[in-house]
């Protein structure tokens, strides 16, 4: 439980964050009342894009095209049995050219849910550790985490444009003598921005922490899923990986964005590696000893294994 009171609690400072924008702003243009509707229509208008239409979104801008069994039997395969062994309906398949081995899921719901791994990723994985990354992604779909991060990602948008504009809106209106604006807009722009991404980055560690131990339960063999996670990281730090779509980093199983300095590593949008792989060999140790049960699929047991 405590991760879902993680991730309420981080929504919860996005939604104050997202209301004292908008109170301030609305004090900047006399009208805190307007600020905080404008704000929350805001949030509602791109919350429902990110809703129904983050999927085609994420395909599209990752080049990834939806395949066949024919196709990608070896693929296909994998899913149809990790679906199965998770207690899911078998979603869409689809694949990248992208040489960087990684993967992805989208979709707003387990019935709309898509699964999409790279080229490099499919050439690289024996299936066992194919296996363990397919697990991880239908984990993410399992525990609607996608739903989860659009959302996330979209009120930091939100709040990030609005923060940044209002010191603009504030020197365009001539008629606004308070000087109390001027540094509320200031301030705005400089704290908000970092406090949105903060919170944006503690969902997302928190469901990839998540999403790695329920995938490593629904296969039973985290150790898989630790040397493809050690693999992964390898191929993704290649200097021949020339990634660079930062709006969707988030969604990768690895962060595919390179960083190449310890500040642009305190705000990637995955937990560290290594300690991803010690907790998943440290859930190994204590699935051998009996310590923790073996994964039961909802559809088998009402509720969570959590």
């Amino acid at each position: 439980m405590g991760w879902r009171i993680r991730t309420a609690t981080m929504f919860v400072v996005m939604t104050l964050i997202l209301l004292a924008v908008g109170l301030a702003v609305g004090y900047i243009f006399d009208s805190m009342w307007i600020g905080l509707i404008l704000m929350l229509a805001l949030a509602v208008i791109f919350n429902l894009y990110a809703y129904f239409f983050s999927k085609k979104s994420a395909l599209r801008a990752n080049k990834a095209r939806i395949v066949t069994e024919a196709e990608e039997p070896r693929l296909f395969r994998i899913v149809r049995n990790v679906a199965n062994k998770a207690g899911l309906p078998m979603p869409e398949v689809g694949v990248t050219d992208i040489m960087m081995p990684n993967a992805f899921a989208t979709g707003r719901n387990p019935k709309n849910a898509a699964v999409v791994a790279t080229r490099g990723l499919l050439d690289l994985l024996p299936d066992d550790e194919l296996e363990g990354v397919i697990a991880h992604e239908m984990a993410h779909v399992r525990n609607r985490d996608i739903l989860v991060m659009s959302v996330a990602s979209t009120m930091a948008a939100v709040l990030s444009f609005i923060s940044r504009y209002a010191i603009y809106g504030v020197i365009m209106n001539g008629n606004n003598r308070n000087g109390y604006a001027y540094i509320i807009a200031l301030v705005l722009s400089i704290t908000v921005p970092i406090a949105a991404l903060l919170v944006q980055l503690g969902v997302s560690r928190s469901r990839e922490y998540l999403a790695d131990e329920t995938g490593a339960m629904i296969t039973g063999n985290p150790r898989a899923l630790a040397r493809a996670l050690k693999s992964i990281e390898s191929g993704v730090s290649s200097p021949r990986n020339e990634y660079s779509n930062t709006s969707y980093a988030d969604m990768w199983i690895s962060d595919p964005v390179r960083k190449k300095s310890i500040f642009k590593r305190m705000f990637s949008t995955h937990p560290p590696m290594d300690d991803r792989i010690a907790r998943l060999n440290d859930l190994a140790m204590k699935m051998d000893t009996g310590q923790r049960p073996r994964y039961v699929p909802a559809a088998k047991k009402r509720g969570s294994l959590y």
